[in-house]
């Protein structure tokens, strides 16, 4: 008998038979709850693999897999007990079979082996697992999962680089229909996600079936051979602690994937006519190199392929990019992979959401932000469809940016402001205006990305100043904000709402605790009424 291997009797057959005899006569009680305290782990596995086949008869059932590895592993069986190999030795992470045939077929051998298992251990004096339909089956079993996904970030993808000496083939493949086999394109080479999905699609599995197909079979591999290798367990990969003592390589290098130092972002389309030229945007120059060291994926940006943007969101928009237009792709607001939507989520750390929580984006599209990335037009005796020519447009205008936040020079800015419209219970309110200036200044400083949006010299005043044109002397507050309410737009807050909503809301979006929003005396000192 090969190790590993559990040998089944003719008695197997007949139990499953019995069983299905009573359950339909009512003679076996089924358990649709479970007392007790909650199982969780990262290890628990939901076992619906007939839902493929039809509708579900039964509830899935709970499985922990790493109490069953743990429990073969005590009378030396290994992964071979319930997983097969296939023709390259590789272990399929279906159970006790490569393929899905039909449902009468996969539903036998769950229960014929599942059981038979549970019956030889307990015969053996050993504790297992259960032998009747609810014990597996459960309404609603007591369980809890505790899987997080793992994240393939540059660090440990650079470390299976230098694991495999760099040979990209051991990884990355894509499907040649001609030959109908799995093939290695050198130089374009994508991420997993972009053929296998959730689902399977077409010629390629399920992306967790593509995951543990080829992520544990390697690390076996490599077991066998004595050398360093990852996990192959659920735990290993999917339990949070875990995760937090995987070695992260502080110095990686750039990816080697051709792909540009700069370029221009522009449509795809580069055969339209000289006329409509200046009626498009001004293409955009791209730091590509400088942006993917703020990135741990190249699917932050490139969702479904490494391809350029405009080869899938063109002007008019195609199906290869769910007709999502350009300008769409680029400006979505809530949109990760969109150039905007990026940013704005970054405009959310607390050194800058004291102003950006504040800042409504201008109803007409007339943003003056718009040129900060369409700086200029393309020359004329630019070939728009040469990318070396384009490149070498895109480095000129990054180099002619400017990345140092300015503000007005310091004899302009007021050092202090007295707020006195509201002191009818109050003494005026002192404002420290130039400390807070410089604080703003401070805090934004390192950004690069807030240094270049910030390079006019009254773009920080916009915080405060938000409906006024960027200018050494702004229109004060009360220009805007009536004393109340009455008779003022509807949706413009009166003179006390809105210096409150703006000082009080900037303090607790930057996590300033002083002064406390509830103390109206740090700020405000009340009038002697004597």
């Amino acid at each position: 008998m090969r190790k590993g291997t559990l040998h089944l009797k003719t008695g197997g057959m007949l139990l499953v038979m019995v069983m299905v005899f009573l359950f339909a006569a009512g003679a076996v009680k089924v358990d649709t709850s479970v007392e007790g305290p909650i199982k969780s782990g990262a290890d628990l596995i939901m076992i619906d693999t007939m839902k493929a086949l039809g509708p579900l008869e039964r509830p899935p059932v709970a499985f922990f897999h790493s109490r069953h590895t743990e429990a073969l592993a005590k009378i030396s069986r290994d992964c071979n007990t319930c997983h097969m190999a296939d023709e390259k030795g590789r272990l399929s992470p279906k159970y006790k079979r490569l393929v899905d045939t039909d449902r009468q077929t996969v539903t036998d051998t769950y229960h014929i082996n599942c059981i038979a298992c549970h019956r030889e251990l307990t015969g053996s004096g050993q504790k297992s697992g259960p032998q009747t339909c609810g014990g597996c089956h459960q309404e609603n079993p007591a369980v809890a999962s505790t899987w997080k996904d793992l994240a393939f970030d540059k660090s440990l993808h650079y470390r299976h680089v230098k694991a495999n000496a760099e040979k990209c083939e051991s990884c990355h493949h894509e499907y040649d229909k001609q030959t109908k086999q799995l093939v290695y394109a050198k130089g374009e080479e994508g991420a997993c996600v972009y053929c296998h999905k959730d689902t399977p699609v077409d010629n390629a599995m399920a992306l967790k079936e593509a995951s543990h197909y080829q992520c544990i079979g390697c690390h076996r591999d490599r077991m066998a051979k004595n050398q360093l290798a990852g996990p192959i367990g659920c735990v290993g990969c999917h339990d949070a602690d875990y995760q937090m003592g995987i070695e992260v390589v502080q110095e990686i290098p750039r990816l080697k994937r051709n792909q540009p130092d700069v370029v221009l972002v522009k449509t795809g389309e580069e055969a339209l006519p000289e006329n409509q030229w200046s009626a498009a945007m001004y293409p955009v120059p791209f730091d590509h190199r400088s942006h993917e060291a703020y990135s741990d994926s190249c699917k932050v940006c490139h969702h479904a392929s490494l391809q350029s943007c405009a080869s899938c969101h063109t002007n008019a928009g195609k199906k290869e990019g769910d007709n999502v237009k350009l300008a769409q792709a680029m400006h979505g607001v809530t949109d990760q992979a969109s150039c905007i939507g990026c940013h704005q989520e970054k405009q959310k750390v607390p050194e800058c959401a004291g102003c950006h929580a504040f800042i409504a984006k201008p109803a007409n599209r007339q943003d003056p932000s718009c040129k900060a990335c369409h700086m200029a037009p393309l020359p004329a005796y630019v070939n728009p469809a040469n990318a070396e020519e384009t490149a070498d447009v895109a480095q000129d205008l990054l180099q002619a940016r400017d990345l140092e936040t300015q503000t007005y020079a310091a004899d302009k800015v007021p050092e202090k402001v007295t707020i006195g419209k509201l002191s009818d219970r109050f003494e005026p309110v002192v404002l420290p205006h130039g400390k807070i200036v410089n604080a703003l200044v401070d805090k934004i400083r390192p950004s690069k990305l807030a240094g270049y949006f910030h390079s006019e010299k009254g773009t920080l005043c916009q915080g405060c100043h938000h409906h006024s044109p960027p200018a050494e002397k702004p229109p004060a507050c009360g220009n805007c904000h009536g004393k109340t309410i009455e008779g003022a737009d509807a949706f413009r807050p009166g003179l006390v709402g809105a210096y409150h909503q703006q000082c009080i809301g900037c303090h607790e979006n930057m996590g300033i605790e002083k002064p406390d929003s509830r103390d109206c005396n740090a700020c405000h000192v009340e009038k002697n009424k004597g």
